[in-house]
């Protein structure tokens, strides 16, 4: 930090188990990559070559070994796991991660229909070399998966070896565990939060109401993730109540009160 202000919460360090903050790439120039890494770098800890993107990315390996070089994971898409499974070419994908040098990868079933326990036999083989990201939740507008069925995916893709389960809502923020406004399912929320531990899950949260929402809920050190590039600092003055939204959240209340009534008078 540039300079000291009491009252801000105390936030995790690098290689961090919470408070993530993962970012979507979706094709950024090299140049806008390494804007990126000058301007919050050391913020992110996640970085998601969205979808298929990588399949036509230019210069994909340097791009990698730029993030990488930052202390930035880097990972491709779950759509892209998926592409290769449907095709059968799961031996491809995995010499694919060896090519490319990544020690993380996601396994989702968005958009192929993958029962849970082949989908479960995936997370555990890749698990024996790599760190796993699983995705639970559909892509599809209109599916609605029971907060049981939700709690049961998540602890067997935990089980089966996924350092984190990955709570879907899209790069938009509108399905999964979103209303199609953009508003959270409290309701899925606080079933999932009674039987899952909350760092074990990294929440899809693309808008800025939805990342406010989560940091009320649970505070600063909430995994975050299908950031934009440009709302990483923005997401981190969220986390240190040093923006509007979040003010309040770590002044001590008698503080909090007394500023509240001067602004009321």
């Amino acid at each position: 930090m540039n300079y000291r202000l009491s009252h801000i919460p105390e936030r995790t360090k690098k290689p961090r188990e919470e408070g993530l903050t993962m970012v979507m790439d979706k094709g950024l120039s090299m140049r806008q990559a390494e804007d990126l890494i000058d301007a919050s770098g050391p913020l992110v800890d996640l970085l998601k070559l969205g979808f298929g993107t990588s399949f036509v990315t230019p210069k994909l390996k340097e791009k990698i070994k730029l993030y990488q070089k930052a202390d930035i994971r880097v990972y491709l898409g779950g759509t892209l796991f998926e592409a290769f499974v449907a095709r059968g070419q799961f031996k491809d994908y995995r010499k694919l991660l060896d090519q490319l040098g990544l020690d993380m990868a996601e396994v989702s079933d968005g958009s192929i229909n993958l029962p849970n326990k082949e989908k479960c036999k995936y997370i555990t083989e890749l698990a024996k070399t790599i760190t796993v990201l699983s995705e639970v939740g559909s892509k599809e507008t209109g599916i609605l998966i029971s907060p049981a069925r939700w709690v049961s995916m998540m602890r067997m893709e935990l089980d089966s070896g996924s350092w984190k389960v990955i709570a879907e809502a899209r790069e938009s923020g509108t399905v999964g565990i979103y209303r199609p406004s953009g508003h959270a399912h409290t309701t899925l929320v606080n079933r999932i939060l009674a039987k899952v531990a909350a760092q074990d899950i990294l929440w899809e949260a693309p808008q800025k109401s939805q990342q406010i929402w989560f940091l009320k809920q649970l505070g600063a050190n909430v995994n975050l993730g299908n950031i934009a590039q440009d709302d990483v600092i923005p997401l981190e003055t969220l986390r240190l109540g040093l923006r509007g939204d979040t003010f309040f959240q770590y002044l001590p209340e008698e503080m909090a009160e007394k500023l509240r009534q001067v602004k009321s008078e």
